[in-house]
């Protein structure tokens, strides 16, 4: 059996699953432009970043949505992001163990304050420590949540909770 590649990808998991990572790498192997979440909701802007009104944030994703092909990644699982998982060809669901997160987050937050690693966002303790509070809020409630929502996809969802399920998937 032949396996088709996927033109439009959504990935899902907590804080420091890999999401934007696995974008990137699957942008750059299949030529496929990737899209962040974070950067639908917010406008980035170097004196700060602006919170887009839900119909501007609706509007930005419909339209990446609505495109040929396309990589979307975040934590997001709430209803506006529905029509992405709909449309979506192949849902990546990624879930590392809770401790793996937990040490990506402190590894980012120094990688981040030495400027080895650079983000979207001001490495703030403030920001650091909610990282926190969303990885254990995803663990809790998030997961429950998005298969309560997206189960019915069950036939494009692909649970990956380590790099060698990841890497059987794509090969």
């Amino acid at each position: 059996m032949v396996k088709t590649i996927p033109k439009r990808i959504h990935i899902i998991g907590s804080v420091a699953s890999g999401k934007t990572t696995l974008a990137k790498e699957l942008s750059k192997r299949l030529g496929i432009p990737y899209y962040e979440l974070d950067n639908v909701v917010w406008i980035r802007h170097k004196y700060g970043d602006i919170r887009r009104t839900d119909q501007e944030r609706e509007e930005y994703l419909n339209t990446i949505v609505q495109s040929e092909n396309w990589i979307i990644e975040g934590v997001h699982n709430e209803d506006w992001v529905s029509n992405c998982f709909k449309n979506a060809d192949l849902i990546i669901y990624l879930d590392p163990n809770y401790q793996i997160r937990t040490y990506r987050i402190i590894k980012r937050f120094i990688k981040q304050k030495l400027r080895l690693e650079k983000s979207n966002y001001r490495p703030t303790l403030e920001i650091f420590f909610k990282m926190f509070k969303w990885n254990r809020h995803f663990e809790e409630v998030g997961r429950v949540n998005f298969f309560n929502k997206y189960g019915l996809h069950k036939d494009k969802i692909a649970i990956i909770n380590n790099t060698k399920n990841l890497n059987n998937y794509f090969n």
